[in-house]
């Protein structure tokens, strides 16, 4: 029998001692029943990549049956909650023998990481997010995975995707308009366009804006407040919000999926990566 290649990576690449991600199961600044996750790659603002959805999918499995964890906070170290992508391991590039392959093999795999996401997003814990500096692009749409969003006063929320020629990728634009509405989720989304923690509290994506130095404390006091409450009646109360929030949530998804892949292999899409990364205006073409 031929050995079977495998096109995408389904479990994580490194060790977990060097994760990007780590679970805090036992900080005595959280209390009882608080467990943080941590975005720890301060150096590249905590980006995201493939690598980073695969120790996810590993931590909300975790996470999901652990009965010690009632609530988790989820922050970044840094300067920034997540600023976005980043193309990850070498190995984690999306290849194909024509450009239809590679736009399958892109759906796929991100169809697969859609699956992790809405484990994490629907786990039974309410999920907390602690938002400060920049929560760009992915950093926005992890953000608009979880419950309950507090955000620092110098917070700064954006879905530049179009920008650069891609597709929002992870269903942000769709939790976007069920928090803040259609007509916002296509401003923001259609135009890349960033807003301030003001901003993001009026229009309904966080719902807290405190200080710098409070965003921590305040965010383990809201996740204190809600572990102290019966887990059975809390874990109830998430499960039919989000029943009624994301109706035909799923469905979309589907169609996201192929609609980013059709992004990932057209020539507007390298066109905008080079731009951004000169400094300059990207050149369109929608080809």
């Amino acid at each position: 029998m031929s050995d079977v290649r495998s096109t995408f990576r389904t479990e994580p690449a490194l060790p977990e001692q060097e994760w990007q991600l780590r679970l805090e199961t036992d900080a005595d600044e959280a209390g009882p029943g608080v467990a943080t996750l941590v975005l720890d790659r301060p150096e590249k603002l905590n980006a995201w990549s493939w690598e980073a959805s695969r120790q996810l999918a590993r931590l909300a499995a975790r996470i999901r049956f652990d009965d010690r964890i009632r609530v988790l906070v989820v922050r970044g170290s840094g300067r920034a909650f997540c600023a976005g992508v980043d193309l990850g391991l070498p190995e984690d590039r999306i290849t194909g023998r024509s450009p239809a392959e590679r736009a399958r093999n892109f759906a796929e795999g991100l169809r697969w990481v859609h699956e992790q996401f809405r484990a994490f997003a629907t786990l039974p814990q309410p999920i907390v997010a602690a938002v400060h500096g920049y929560c760009l692009g992915f950093g926005f749409e992890l953000a608009l995975m979880c419950d309950i969003r507090l955000a620092a006063a110098d917070a700064v929320f954006a879905l530049p995707e179009a920008t650069i020629g891609m597709a929002v990728d992870a269903g942000g634009e769709m939790r976007l308009a069920r928090d803040a509405g259609s007509g916002w989720a296509k401003l923001l989304a259609l135009t890349g366009r960033r807003i301030d923690a003001a901003t993001a509290a009026r229009i309904g994506v966080v719902q807290d804006v405190v200080a710098p130095e409070d965003l921590l404390p305040a965010a383990y006091a809201l996740a204190r407040e809600i572990a102290a409450n019966a887990p059975l009646a809390v874990q109830a109360i998430k499960r039919s919000v989000d029943t009624f929030a994301d109706r035909g949530l799923s469905e979309a998804m589907g169609q996201a999926a192929l609609l980013a892949a059709t992004t990932f292999v057209s020539e507007d899409a390298p066109a905008g990566y080079a731009a951004k990364a000169a400094r300059r205006a990207a050149e369109f073409e929608g080809k």
